[in-house]
């Protein structure tokens, strides 16, 4: 078994003029004084240095669909090897998995690993890919690329689940290592950033036009849905319509649903009926490929061709219920290609979840 090491050197940081260190990762900017840890409580200032806490150490290993990620035009029904650590750079009160990413008990990270052994273990479960996710692979950014090179080097693809909060440099370093990302993309309104995650709306636009157009990264987008918050007709008019001619009609979007959860038990579910509105609104301002998540919605989760509208990926939840797709991600009824990353399909994964033990990887 390794040894957690909980003094893993950090990139990005310098030292200020007036003794403060600075880490440069994100743009919350943290200034730091000896024993400090920044606000996703996992880089920390010793001995005038940033570390990182929990390199080497998970809050877990799972083997998931694809489609949970989720990424439905990158390799769909294939099987993905998932892991997370602790700590998040946002502070969102909608968080989903705010048992991980909230988490200020580094103890609870039981689960060990290498990079090597992810890899191995990934490529030893028959997965296609690995994917940094659970929480923001953004703050354990060493650990995540050092496993991206051990996945390249055994032909593995590797998935980034990510809110995108990231300054340009390191951002150029981290997707780099990527093959495909979802970013959470939370709202689009700097008033729900501010309020709601504690940071701001521009630096996650700037990261979604930068994979777009300077990365071979494939990437889709979720915007979790909050009934009062960010749900009006307006909002998500104005959001895919952004989309559209920020990125381009092709890439996928996906509307889920929100569930009563950490510091917003007091506010209902998502309907399904505004998930549907959403839908609609943003395939009527000219996007492709728009889903919803986390309801039973089979045509909300159904991959059409484009141009004749042909069914050509049925979903019900993360189940493929039939794939029409050719090798290419082409149509087979008229040949209009589908924007993705395809291969030859087989039988799919499924959408069971499927743990790992790790405690003895090395």
């Amino acid at each position: 078994m390794i040894e957690a090491d909980q003094h893993y050197p950090a990139r990005y940081w310098h030292m200020l003029e007036d003794g403060g260190l600075q880490c440069d990762l994100c743009p919350r900017d943290c200034k730091l004084h000896e024993g400090q840890r920044g606000a996703c409580f996992v880089r920390a200032r010793v001995d005038d240095r940033m570390v990182l806490t929990t390199y080497g150490r998970s809050s877990g290993f799972c083997i998931d669909p694809i489609e949970k990620k989720p990424l439905n035009h990158f390799y769909p029904g294939s099987s993905v090897f998932s892991f997370g650590t602790a700590g998040c750079n946002l502070a969102c009160k909608c968080c989903q998995n705010w048992d991980i990413s909230k988490s200020r008990d580094t103890d609870r990270l039981m689960d060990q690993a290498s990079p090597e052994a992810i890899a191995r273990a990934a490529r030893r479960h028959g997965c296609h890919s690995v994917a940094f996710t659970y929480n923001d692979p953004v703050v354990f950014l060493e650990y995540a690329l050092d496993t991206a090179d051990a996945c390249h080097d055994r032909g593995l693809k590797t998935v980034a689940v990510t809110a995108g909060y990231i300054h340009a440099a390191p951002r150029r370093e981290f997707f780099a290592r990527m093959d495909a990302a979802n970013v959470d993309l939370k709202a689009f309104s700097e008033d729900f950033y501010f309020k709601f995650c504690s940071g701001h709306l521009q630096p996650v636009l700037d990261t979604l036009r930068y994979i777009r157009h300077e990365t071979t990264c494939w990437l889709e987008i979720t915007t979790l849905l909050i009934p009062g918050h960010n749900d009006s007709a307006g909002e998500i008019a104005a959001l895919a319509k952004w989309v559209a001619t920020e990125l381009g009609v092709e890439v996928p979007l996906h509307f889920t649903a929100f569930h009563p959860d950490w510091k917003m038990i007091d506010v209902p579910p998502t309907p399904p009926a505004t998930l549907s509105m959403a839908r609609r609104i943003a395939l009527g301002e000219g996007l492709l490929y728009v889903y919803t998540g986390n309801v039973h919605d089979q045509e909300g989760e159904t991959t059409r061709c484009p141009s004749c509208r042909q069914a050509l990926v049925v979903r019900d939840w993360y189940e493929i219920l039939s794939y029409e797709l050719t090798p290419q991600g082409n149509c087979p009824n008229c040949g209009a290609s589908i924007a993705g990353v395809f291969g030859k399909f087989g039988r799919p994964f499924g959408q069971k979840r499927i743990p790992v033990y790790m405690r003895l990887q090395s």
